[in-house]
């Protein structure tokens, strides 16, 4: 009797009758990535939690899961989510929510999940059944769709709802294979002139990043036209007179993985070690920042140098890892071209401390380029600013340090700054790789910090002996916080910098009537107060960030909170945030957790345009199993001190309410 009230099989994204004109004209894509795997465990599960999972995967099995939770147990979200005209849950989607956030609070069973699944998949018959089970429950949770087309009903949704998108084509490469045997690839990556590793990779592996850089620019595409979609003249042209104008209040943005767009990331790590050894040779307040550290535009020089074998001194890049590296370079700035041409904005996702270097320092000479606030440059067409982010660790020691020297850069180079801050996702993997480079330096008694980053059984390559991210979670929340703070104070100067520029320039027919400046310039150029010089998408799903965040901008100007209608001082009452402040700053969550504390944030803001953005990954199942892997060990850490109990227990109460009333 319970199974028949779960409903009908219906879409899993059912698309608001106002969107269902929208017309798909692009083509699927398909690629192929690496894969792997994570850390194990071998702690026992209890029989409850085994009883537990085991009855909610029997219901899961029914196939009759539709959509991803919208469940809240707190009243106040659920009116909000009733007065932007969001649909309520399908009781299919709270069950899979429920057995998936079980699954995710037992850490033994996490840990034990990629040797499972691999044992069930090498098994004819089960490897199927293991398929399904996966895609009805951790794929439908946290996965969008198969490809970028199937996804726009979800955004549609979204949108209903509120909320922008992160779009992101989820290629992961996990740690061990994309570096390969470090320790016994450590003597051809110290010599110019052999081999590198990369050179036995097979050509489908050249053929599939290949095919990945292509699936970038496609999403991009895809988020572009569905942005148009959206902003269609009445007669159902798409006015396109200046492409600002219509990359304005744009919420669907997308995000680029680097380690995806190589055939071999291992180019990465060593152009990372050799970066972080030449600061040591050249002091500069990017130096004195822990590691990873702060970029320079220089960390370059060595890829735009002749194919030659460098006689610095410093750790080595063989040629093809230089070659690697320009090719991933050049398709970096197909991408950011496309972007700026469609006017979708890029998130350069950040990922392990031994990439960081490299990635740092390709997205800065990006940003210079294609966040330059020069006018020339403006009237080549790049309209959108920030057009590129780059990630911010709040985990990492570095972060505040290196965030401040981000600000001083882009005002000294007048480019605008891109930033997402969130706190961080690989942290038990940094933890254990620099545990291995301590106890091998140890084991051959060698002094802390002299062994040469390329001969260290390790992925670590930082010459520190302090690991690379903080130990305790409260110093985490303390420097999240902190760079939150730096951040609006940033936004809040750019925005009283940009008014006060604009109230000191009479522009237009009217200001030549009072004897004004009058402006000139082509209708496609865009005014300096037009353009945002900071650009802010903080990433978090943690209830006080979140409200700070708020409080924040009330505090400094940059929102207005709206006047109580009940009378009770303790109300929380919505905030009203301006145009030139959403164009700044968003709030952005992973699709499929969270959704009470997205409910609560988009319920307290009032915008023009969505203030929360859901990251939306997509992907074939086998191609986005590395994330999912991940995402299974983040919410072991994110779930912990109460969560995961939280999130089981909101989505049973709407399932008992939906059965019993």
């Amino acid at each position: 009797m319970i199974l028949a009230r779960l409903g009908s099989l219906g879409p899993r994204h059912p698309v608001p009758p106002v969107f269902r004109h929208f017309s798909l004209s692009s083509s699927v894509r398909s690629s192929h990535t690496h894969r792997g795997g994570i850390r194990h465990g071998a702690k026992s599960l209890t029989r409850r939690a085994v009883a537990r999972t085991a009855l909610f995967s029997l219901a899961l099995s029914s196939g009759l899961f539709v959509s991803s939770i919208y469940a809240d147990s707190d009243s106040d979200a659920q009116d909000a989510r009733k007065r932007k005209g969001a649909s309520e849950p399908s009781l299919g989607s709270l069950v899979r929510a429920y057995a998936v956030y079980t699954m995710c609070s037992i850490p033994a069973l996490v840990d034990a999940s990629p040797k499972i699944l691999s044992a069930l998949s090498s098994v004819p018959g089960l490897k199927q059944i293991t398929e399904a089970f996966v895609r009805i429950t951790f794929f439908d949770q946290f996965v969008g769709a198969d490809s970028a087309e199937e996804a726009i009903p979800l955004l549609h949704t979204l949108r209903a709802a509120n909320r922008g998108v992160l779009f992101a084509y989820s290629v992961e490469v996990d740690e061990k294979e994309a570096t390969g045997a470090s320790a016994s690839l450590s003597s051809t990556a110290d010599t110019p002139d052999s081999p590198s590793p990369s050179s036995s990779v097979s050509s489908s592996a050249d053929d599939a990043h290949t095919r990945i850089v292509d699936e970038m620019l496609h999403c991009i595409d895809v988020a572009a036209d569905f942005e148009s979609g959206l902003t269609k003249n009445a007669d159902g042209s798409s006015d396109r007179k200046g492409v600002f104008f219509h990359a304005k209040g744009r919420r669907t943005w997308v995000a680029v993985k680097m380690t995806a767009l190589l055939s071999d990331a291992d180019a990465l790590r060593a152009l990372s070690a050799r970066i972080v050894a030449s600061r040591k040779a050249t002091p500069s307040p990017e130096t004195l920042v822990p590691f990873p550290g702060s970029p320079r535009i220089e960390d370059l020089d060595v890829v735009s140098s002749p194919l030659t074998a460098p006689t610095d001194g410093l750790p080595p890049l063989t040629p093809q890892q230089i070659h690697d590296i320009r090719d991933l370079y050049a398709n970096l700035h197909r991408i950011c071209k496309r972007a700026s041409e469609k006017g979708v904005k890029i998130i350069m996702d950040a990922e392990y401390s031994w990439y960081q270097p490299a990635i740092d320092a390709l997205t800065l000479a990006l940003m210079r380029e294609y966040n330059s606030l020069d006018q020339k440059r403006r009237n080549s067409g790049t309209y959108v600013q920030p057009l590129i982010y780059n990630t911010f660790q709040a985990y990492l020691r570095r972060c505040s340090s290196e965030l401040e020297l981000a600000l001083e850069d882009a005002k000294k180079h007048n480019y605008a700054l891109g930033v997402k801050l969130v706190r961080g996702a690989y942290h038990p993997h940094e933890l254990a790789a620099h545990q291995a480079y301590l106890a091998f330096e140890e084991e051959h008694g060698i002094p802390r910090g002299g062994s040469s980053p390329l001969s260290r059984p390790s992925l670590s390559i930082s010459p520190d002996v302090e690991p690379p991210v903080w130990l305790e979670k409260k110093d985490s929340d303390e420097t999240y916080n902190k760079c939150l703070n730096l951040l609006i104070k940033a936004v809040k100067e750019d925005v009283d910098k940009r008014n006060k520029k604009s109230a000191g320039s009479t522009n237009g027919w009217f200001g030549g009537l009072l004897g004004g400046q009058k402006n000139n310039a082509s209708k496609s150029s865009v005014d300096d107060a037009s353009l945002p010089g900071i650009g802010v998408l903080f990433g978090t799903h943690n209830w006080d960030s979140c409200a700070l965040i708020l409080k924040e901008l009330v505090r400094n100007g940059l929102a207005v909170e709206e006047r109580s209608t009940s009378g009770d001082a303790q109300e929380q009452r919505p905030i009203r945030v301006g145009d030139e402040v959403v164009e700044r700053i968003a709030v952005g969550q992973l699709y499929g957790m969270s959704e009470d504390l997205t409910d609560w944030v988009v319920s307290r803001v009032i915008s023009s345009t969505p203030f929360v953005i859901k990251y939306v990954p997509y992907g074939a199942l086998a191609d986005v199993m590395p994330y999912l892997s991940r995402r299974a060990i983040e919410n072991k850490s994110i779930l912990g001190d109460g969560n995961a109990a939280h999130e089981r227990r909101r989505a049973g109460q709407e399932i008992w309410k939906r059965i019993f009333g």
